[in-house]
């Protein structure tokens, strides 16, 4: 009896280590404290359960007197995707900015230092880089996640970002195995298909992937995506040929295997949280990452409970997942002996005040090309923001010295950026010409209302994806031929010919890109 006592007890555990969760709140309940003495061997935060750099330094040391290993999770992409800065957008450029620069130099200083931030505030493993080529224009939820539509650009800026946030003593995590950058669905809803061969997945798709493997990337997260061409029957996070045959087998990763949200629809939907994870496991996934829209003892109780019985039943080999839950410890060692010295977290959201301008370069297509040079100093996010965005002028523009009205035409918002995160210039740009005045606005009427707002104001039209939103472009004509003198910010994916009095593009909505924008504006 003692000898069965004894093998349960080490399923159990192994069942919870593979478990990566979400909770709510601020600090840790107590629940998630006990589960982490039972065997839980990973957390994910959110940005629901951060308020500050201090509180989320107190709240990991809180789950480290429980768990010393316990490896401590987050989704900071930076740019668009911000958990840290959550309320107030994030201090650094997302990826399509850095591959708009593209300096790898440039994106392994940024990773670095978001790395030393992460660590400032006791995070070990981040949930990324998009390794995603962006190869259809009309993706719903990757676009600015992308460092852009290029397979080789893509594949050199993944590796330095790899490089750059491990040498911080973080993970890196990249995502989303294959490639999700050709799909037209969200897969936080549905299904997504990426129907091309096998021979255009390998040249496209699969090279940022094999870029990262050789940059030493700890982790690799999986796609809630079907691809036939690979597997014509299961999606890669439930699929063997994907997982065990294809990203061990022919491209020799070894590191971690983490699945993207198991609650997102496209699995959740499908096959259910409890099969879908034993499926994952079964297929070659190493961790289950749950959490984001479901946070609660329940589903953890309910997760290890369902890969408890796929073990008894025979369904899940027992060696299959004790190697998921070994190669959970194995990343947690890794980021043990991997810590470096971190500054306190009261630095961990330093602004970029300290940075200065540098001089107006022409780009190849003739627009100007706001660059700061990595010799002078500064805020290395902010540096970045400025150096990406792209300047198109017409005739006789001059700065703005009057307060203008900021119209932000606003579309819905995909579950990965979310709604809480701001976005836009309009702050900037009221702490540079006090006065400015702002309002959102969304529909078919929407030129006539910003008309209507904005009075005798000089417009400055503030838009995300305007090639993916009919209605916006439509507000955009309406505006631009009552008002010419309209100055247009892109801050999406910048696929739209550029038009307006002065037309920026930031490549990203972070908020170090809507200062850069405001700073163009203003003349500063």
């Amino acid at each position: 009896m003692t000898t069965i006592a004894r093998a349960t007890d080490t399923l159990t555990r192994d069942a919870l280590t593979v478990l990566q969760p979400g909770f709510t709140g601020t600090t840790a309940p107590d629940w998630l404290l006990r589960r982490l003495g039972e065997g839980l061997a990973s957390v994910g935060l959110f940005g629901r359960n951060i308020a500050s750099a201090e509180q989320v330094a107190a709240l990991t040391a809180q789950l480290r007197a429980e768990r010393e290993d316990v490896l401590v999770a987050i989704d900071e992409e930076s740019g668009d995707v911000t958990r840290l800065e959550v309320r107030t957008g994030s201090s650094f450029p997302g990826n399509l900015a850095l591959g708009a620069v593209d300096d790898v130099g440039l994106t392994r200083e940024v990773a670095a230092e978001l790395g030393r931030r992460l660590a400032a505030c006791g995070v070990n493993l981040n949930w990324a880089p998009s390794a995603d080529v962006n190869s259809n224009p009309d993706n719903p939820v990757i676009g600015v996640r992308s460092f852009g539509a290029g397979t080789d650009l893509v594949a050199r800026h993944t590796a330095a970002y790899v490089t750059g946030m491990q040498s911080a003593g973080v993970a890196a995590c990249t995502k989303h195995f294959p490639g999700h950058g050709d799909t037209g669905v969200d897969s936080h809803h549905a299904m997504p298909l990426i129907d091309v061969d096998a021979t255009v997945l390998a040249e496209r798709d699969l090279v940022p992937f094999r870029a990262a493997i050789a940059a030493g990337s700890r982790a690799v997260m999986s796609a809630h995506i079907l691809v036939p061409a690979l597997d014509p029957d299961r999606p890669a996070t439930l699929s063997r040929r994907i997982l065990t045959d294809l990203l061990r087998g022919e491209l020799g990763y070894d590191g971690l295997i983490v699945t993207d949200g198991m609650e997102m629809r496209a699995i959740a939907g499908t096959y259910g949280i409890e099969r879908g994870s034993v499926l994952a496991i079964a297929a070659g996934a190493d961790a289950i990452c749950v959490g984001g829209g479901l946070a609660d003892e329940d589903t953890v109780r309910r997760l290890r409970d369902a890969l408890v019985e796929a073990v008894r039943s025979g369904e899940l080999p027992e060696d299959r997942l004790a190697d998921a839950a070994e190669r959970v410890r194995a990343l947690a060692r890794w980021t043990a002996t991997h810590r470096t010295d971190t500054p306190s977290p009261e630095t961990a959201h330093r602004d970029g005040d300290g940075s200065r301008r540098g001089d107006e370069i022409q780009d190849g297509d003739g627009s100007e090309v706001r660059d700061v040079s990595g010799n002078e100093g500064g805020d290395v996010g902010l540096r970045a923001a400025r150096r990406a965005v792209r300047v198109t002028v017409a005739e006789d523009f001059t700065p703005l010295t009057d307060p203008p009205y900021v119209a932000a035409l606003t579309p819905v918002a995909n579950i990965a950026v979310g709604d809480e995160t701001p976005w836009g210039i309009a702050a900037e740009l009221f702490r540079l010409l006090p006065g400015t005045e702002t309002g959102s606005f969304t529909g078919p009427d929407a030129g006539n209302e910003v008309l209507a707002a904005a009075g005798p104001r000089r417009v400055v039209a503030v838009v995300r994806d305007e090639h993916r939103h009919p209605w916006m472009a439509a507000a955009l004509d309406t505006l631009l031929a009552a008002r010419p003198d309209t100055i247009v910010v892109e801050m999406g994916v910048p696929r739209a010919r550029p038009r307006g009095a002065l037309h920026l593009a930031t490549h990203g909505a972070a908020r170090v890109c809507g200062r850069a924008a405001a700073e163009a504006i203003a003349g500063v």
